[in-house]
Formats: C-alpha cells, sequence, structure tokens
C-alpha cells in the first residue's frame, strides 16, 4: 500500500512541475507573468464537476468547507496544489528510522 501512495505522491510531483513549466512557457510567450490556477485548470477539464461539487460540498460535509476552504485553494496556482498534496503523501508514506537501541541512562 504504501508503494501505491509514494507512486501516487511520484505523479502529483511530475504534474506539478508539467504544470509549473507551462505556466513559464505561458508566460515566456505573453511576455508577461501567466499563471494558471487550481480552479481554472478544473473548469478547464470538467466544468460540470466544478459546479456540482460546490452544492455537494456543502450540503453533504459543511458550508464552510466550500466558501473559505475550497474557494482559496482553487485560487493558488495549480503546480503549487499539486505539488503540495504530493510533497505531503510523499512524507507521510516515508519510512520512519528506528531509534537507537543504546540505553540513554547508561554511563561510559
Amino acid at each position: 500500500m504504501r508503494r501505491l501512495f509514494r507512486f501516487i505522491a511520484l505523479l502529483l510531483i511530475l504534474i506539478a512541475l508539467a504544470l509549473a513549466a507551462r505556466d513559464g512557457y505561458a508566460s515566456y510567450q505573453a511576455e508577461a507573468l501567466r499563471i494558471m490556477d487550481a480552479g481554472t485548470l478544473w473548469a478547464g477539464l470538467h466544468r460540470d464537476s466544478l459546479q456540482l461539487a460546490e452544492p455537494a460540498i456543502a450540503r453533504y460535509l459543511h458550508p464552510f468547507l466550500w466558501h473559505p476552504v475550497m474557494v482559496t485553494v482553487l485560487l493558488f496556482p495549480a503546480w503549487l496544489v499539486f505539488g503540495g498534496l504530493g510533497i505531503l503523501l510523499w512524507l507521510l508514506t516515508r519510512l520512519r528510522g528506528r531509534p537507537a537501541s543504546r540505553d540513554l541512562f547508561m554511563r561510559d
């Protein structure tokens, strides 16, 4: 299971790098800063699901989760959202080292 989540994390990080490269290229072409936010990306991929997400989250979970939380996340750059999720998932699935087996109360 850990390997699956690590693979998903790596995939999210690669998507973030591709989106950052896309933003860089679009900014270069326009000779101005062009950054795609996560909401614009979602609307471009599937507008209907974005329009259905608001009432579903507000009705079945909590209205607070949509208006202050999700709206703020959707205004972040898309590469930041994907990269942040990927890095967070990567850190959550890392192996933690075992503590040293040495007795802390022994004196040398």
